[in-house]
């Protein structure tokens, strides 16, 4: 398997940085996982766009300006090297600070790493997820809350949680106490025909597929507030549905003790995202 290192093609098992890079040891940068389906980026402009908001606030510059056409043709020339076919590939856009040294030093120069691998089951699944609170941490709300940091422990550790436990994924909650996002996806239910995610002041990651969402959805007929909310009154929600770039929408089955079917968001995946794939 090859990469894309800094522009250059490289095997996946060369050695790319030192033990004194910034990005190694503090976590200093923030990556995009990226769907690719029959050669085309799928939501290519607001993964770019997120990933531009997200290096000013981290201070990070590149050598020379990335456009979709230029990500676009670097994530091709990298699914032929790897042979990756015309199957759905998943690709890896990973953004850090290239300087060593202590963690306050003034470095704006961004490195980067590409990968591309093939994405595997990313159609609606039809057992649906067991999802869980991860009662160790919390996530913070803050104007980092919403960048796909490279620092990823605490959704590291909820996973590992849930893995443990047998779940399929595991809810994080913030600071006050209330629903954020799980360890990969955005969250949403629906209650009484109302359909309501998470606002970013929550402290859940601006997920690309969530801002697709709340931009179409309305246009579709289906309105959507955005409301904070806490584990228990999510629990009594009619379904639970959560979105995220790879997979789309994945249905709900169970969360803490309580069954939910999958009308309304079957009917969302069926409506939206099917029309989502035809886009780049």
């Amino acid at each position: 398997m090859f990469l894309n290192f800094n522009g250059e093609v490289r095997e996946e098992g060369a050695a790319l940085i030192t033990a004194g890079n910034r990005g190694f040891r503090y976590g200093d940068g923030l990556f995009e996982t990226m769907l690719v389906r029959e050669g085309r980026l799928r939501l290519g402009k607001y993964h770019l766009e997120r990933l531009a908001t997200g290096m000013r606030l981290l201070r990070l510059d590149f050598p020379s300006p990335w456009s979709l056409a230029v990500l676009e043709e670097c994530i091709r020339e990298l699914c032929l090297q790897n042979e990756l076919g015309d199957a759905p590939v998943r690709a890896r856009l990973t953004v850090f600070r290239g300087g060593s040294g202590p963690y306050n030093t003034p470095d704006r120069e961004a490195w980067y790493c590409l990968q591309t691998v093939a994405a595997g089951e990313t159609g609606w699944r039809k057992d649906g997820l067991t999802i869980d609170v991860f009662p160790r941490g919390r996530k913070a709300c803050d104007d980092y809350s919403g960048i796909k940091s490279n620092n990823y422990l605490l959704s590291t550790q909820a996973g590992l949680y849930a893995r443990e436990l047998g779940l399929d994924d595991a809810v994080l909650l913030n600071t006050q106490g209330r629903v954020a996002e799980t360890t990969i996806a955005n969250i949403w239910w629906v209650r009484d025909s109302q359909l309501y995610t998470t606002p970013l002041s929550e402290g859940c990651v601006a997920g690309v597929m969530r801002r697709w969402l709340l931009e179409k959805l309305p246009q579709a007929g289906y309105p959507v507030r955005e409301e904070p909310i806490g584990p228990a009154a999510m629990a009594g929600a009619d379904e639970i549905f959560v979105s995220n770039a790879i997979q789309g929408i994945r249905w709900v089955r169970g969360f803490r003790g309580h069954s939910f079917d999958c009308r309304l968001s079957a009917e969302l995946y069926k409506k939206m995202i099917d029309i989502n794939q035809g886009l780049s």
